[in-house]
């Protein structure tokens, strides 16, 4: 009786070419799994840094109008003395809108999660 030989669809790939095609799959999977999904975020990420930038910019103009406005509008109040006032004022105006703006963001992300 003769020995069957494997159809040659059937005979296994030498070692260095199954290294190979594992090699090729991991870096298909890894460039899937890492930077397929970092392009998708891309747009979304360059819009949160350019709106976080804008809106400190915002803020900043902001807290320097009410500034100036307090320290020109309100007369003689604010000086000698009390020059420091205006400062005091505007950044604790800044620090309890800095804690609503928080308390808000940290109610609506609980808010979320709990709906889905």
């Amino acid at each position: 009786m003769e020995p069957r030989s494997e159809p040659a669809s059937r005979a296994k790939p030498p070692i260095p070419q199954l290294v190979n095609e594992v090699w090729l799959l991991v870096v298909a999977y890894l460039k899937q799994e890492t930077v397929v999904p970092l392009k998708a975020l891309r747009r979304y990420l360059l819009f949160g840094v350019v709106g976080s930038l804008l809106l400190g910019l915002g803020v900043l103009f902001l807290a320097l109008g009410g500034l100036r406005a307090l320290q020109t509008e309100t007369g003689g109040t604010f000086t000698g003395n009390w020059s420091w006032a205006p400062y005091a004022i505007v950044v604790v105006a800044l620090f309890i809108g800095g804690a609503v703006f928080a308390r808000l963001a940290r109610g609506r992300r609980s808010s979320r999660g709990a709906k889905e």
